[in-house]
């Protein structure tokens, strides 16, 4: 079962103003609630994508290494290396 929490926001009246133009029959969203889940789901997205993004940019330039740069280990040295 999913667990929730209840969280106090205060806001600036300019951000309190561009809550309320996007919530009700004038926004996007039904209430405020679905709001902010909505923009917290989007910033989790973008973390996501970004640490992914710096994964296949480390494995970009490993892989572009020539090959005489790297060691041949075996999976013993590989293990011991990993548990130091």
């Amino acid at each position: 079962m999913a667990r929730t929490t209840t969280m106090t926001v205060r806001l600036s009246n300019s951000l309190s103003d561009f809550v309320a133009a996007n919530v009700g029959e004038a926004g996007s969203y039904e209430n405020v609630s679905e709001y902010v889940r909505d923009l917290i789901r989007r910033d989790k997205e973008r973390v996501e994508r970004d640490a992914f993004e710096r994964l296949r940019a480390e494995l970009e330039h490993a892989f572009a290494a020539p090959e005489s740069s790297y060691d041949r280990l075996t999976a013993a040295e590989v293990n011991a290396r990993n548990r130091a």
